[in-house]
C-alpha cells in the first residue's frame, strides 16, 4: 500500500552532533591520530596580545584549509558552503551543528595578509613530517625525489622578452678548483681570466600575469608558464619530506642537492641511498652525491644523436694513457680542459682524411673528431654500474610506488593540476598544504 511520507525537516530533535559521524570517516582517524596543537603556539607571534577584535582560531583556520586540500576543494567559498552541510565537516572543526561557520573573506585575508610572508606553512607540513616520524612511518634512509609542472594562473600568450641574471650553482666553485688542477696535472696555464662570481644573463619570456612563474618547454610536455614542484617521498611509507616551488623553466637538478641537505638539517635524516629519474643525471650530482656516501640509483638520459654517425660510446676510453680510440683505432689524445669542466680529446686530422669511416665520425672541413669528457665524468660512470646493480634496480623500480605516485594522487584526488593562486609564495603554500594533507591521510590510514 502506497502511503505519503510526512515532512519532518521543521520538526526538533535532540542529537549530538558525534553521532551523526560515520564511525570508519576519515576525518576520525585523522583526528585520532594528527596532533593540531602546535599551530596556535606557532602562529601567536603574529597576532597582537592586547589589541583588536578577537582573532579567528588560527587552528580552526588551518583545519579549514587543510579540510579543502584533503577533499581536493579548489575554491575558499566553495570550502565554506561544503562546511555549512557536512556534517563530519563541523564534527572535525569542533563545530556544533548550530554554530556560526567563519566567512570566506575571513579565511583568505588573514590567508593573503597574515600568513604570506611567512614561514608557517612550512612549519606546519614539517611538523605533520616529525609526527609521521615519531610513528615510524619515515626512515629517512631511502628517498626519492622529482618534480611535477603545476599549470600557472596565466595566459601562454600574454609575456615579455626580459633579461635575468642567473645565479652561480653552489657546486661551481668546487668544479672551478677541479678545472685548475686538471689544468695544472697536464702541464696546462692557469686559466688567463678566473671566471666571474657575478651572476650570468640571460633572455627568457616572462608572464605578464603571473611573473614569478616559468615558460616551459620540455619533451612530450605541454608548452605554457607553469611553476614546478621538486618533491622527495620517503621510502618506507610514502611520506613526503621535502616541496620546493620553482619557476617552470628551472632545471630539476638545480636545487636538488640543497634540498637533500634541508632534510639533513631539519630532521636527522641519514641517508643511504636515493632514486632519480633522468632529469637528475648530470656529473655534478653523481660526483656530489658520491662525496656525501650516499648510493644513487639515477636513470640513464638518452642523449641526442644523429642518424648514421658513431655514437660516443663506440670510442673506447683508455684511463691510465688518458686518451680515447675511435671505431677504426686511431688515437684521438688529450688537449685541454674547459672552464665549463670538459676534457677535449682530438684526432689527428691529416689521418682521419683519408678514413674509410670519415663520414660517419665528423663533418669537420679540417676532419678534425673532438671527443669531450667531463672531469668528474669517472663519478657519473660509478653512478651508472650502480644502478646496473641488483640493489640499484631495486631502489629505482620503487619510484613508480613513491613519489610517481604521490604526483598521481595530489593530482587525481587533491586539486593539484593548477596553481589556486598567483606569485611563488602563494604556490609553494599550496604545495606544503596539499603535501601536508596527504600524509595527514597517509598516517591516519596507516596508523589506524
Amino acid at each position: 500500500m502506497l502511503k505519503h511520507r510526512p515532512q519532518t525537516q521543521s520538526s526538533l530533535e535532540f542529537v549530538c552532533i558525534d553521532e551523526l559521524v560515520p564511525k570508519d570517516h576519515l576525518l576520525r582517524k585523522v583526528d585520532k591520530h594528527i596532533d593540531f596543537s602546535f599551530i596556535h603556539e606557532l602562529v601567536k607571534d603574529l597576532y597582537c596580545q592586547n589589541n583588536g577584535r578577537p582573532a579567528l582560531d588560527p587552528t580552526l583556520m588551518f583545519k579549514l584549509l587543510l579540510l579543502g586540500y584533503l577533499f581536493g576543494v579548489r575554491s575558499e567559498r566553495q570550502l565554506i558552503r561544503e562546511v555549512e552541510v557536512n556534517v563530519a565537516y563541523r564534527w572535525f572543526l569542533g563545530l556544533g551543528l548550530t554554530d556560526k561557520i567563519p566567512d570566506a573573506s575571513t579565511l583568505s585575508q588573514n590567508r593573503r595578509r597574515r600568513f604570506n610572508d611567512s614561514d608557517v606553512y612550512q612549519q606546519i607540513f614539517d611538523q605533520i613530517v616529525l609526527q609521521a616520524m615519531r610513528k615510524k612511518l619515515v626512515s629517512g634512509h631511502v628517498l626519492y625525489t622529482d618534480s611535477t609542472h603545476i599549470k600557472a594562473s596565466a595566459n601562454k600568450n600574454k609575456h615579455l622578452q626580459v633579461i635575468v641574471k642567473q645565479e652561480r650553482q653552489a657546486y661551481m666553485d668546487q668544479l672551478d678548483c677541479a678545472v685548475e688542477e686538471e689544468r695544472i696535472s697536464h702541464g696546462k696555464k692557469a686559466l688567463s681570466a678566473p671566471p666571474s662570481k657575478a651572476p650570468s644573463e640571460k633572455t627568457i619570456k616572462q608572464s605578464t600575469t603571473d611573473p614569478d612563474s616559468g615558460y616551459m618547454v620540455r619533451d612530450q610536455k605541454p608548452k605554457g608558464f607553469f611553476y614546478l614542484d621538486h618533491r622527495t617521498v620517503d621510502g618506507k611509507a610514502n611520506i613526503i619530506t621535502d616541496v620546493h616551488i620553482t619557476a617552470g623553466n628551472v632545471h630539476d637538478s638545480v636545487p636538488y642537492i640543497g634540498r637533500l641537505e634541508r632534510q639533513q638539517k631539519r630532521f636527522g635524516f641519514n641517508i643511504k641511498a636515493v632514486g632519480l629519474d633522468a632529469g637528475y643525471n648530470s656529473a655534478a650530482i653523481c660526483k656530489q652525491l658520491e662525496d656525501k656516501q650516499i648510493f644513487a640509483a639515477i636513470a640513464y638520459r638518452r642523449l641526442n644523436h644523429k642518424a648514421g654517425m658513431f655514437y660516443k660510446r663506440e670510442f673506447e676510453y683508455d684511463a691510465e694513457n688518458n686518451h680515447y680510440t675511435c671505431p677504426e683505432g686511431q688515437t684521438l689524445i688529450y688537449k685541454t680542459t674547459s672552464r665549463e669542466g670538459y676534457h677535449h680529446y682530438q684526432s689527428d686530422g691529416s689521418h682521419c682524411q683519408g678514413c674509410p669511416s670519415l663520414k660517419r665520425c665528423n663533418n669537420n672541413a679540417e676532419h678534425v673528431k673532438t671527443i669531450t669528457r667531463h672531469v668528474w665524468q669517472d663519478s657519473k660512470e660509478r653512478t651508472t654500474e650502480k644502478r646496473l646493480s641488483v640493489y640499484g634496480q631495486a631502489i629505482y623500480k620503487r619510484r613508480k610506488e613513491t613519489v610517481e605516485r604521490s604526483f598521481a594522487d595530489a593530482k587525481e584526488l587533491n586539486g593539484y593540476r593548477y596553481a589556486r593562486f598567483r606569485g611563488r609564495n602563494k604556490v609553494q603554500a599550496q604545495a606544503l598544504l596539499t603535501a601536508a594533507a596527504q600524509n595527514m591521510k597517509k598516517i591516519a590510514l596507516m596508523a589506524a
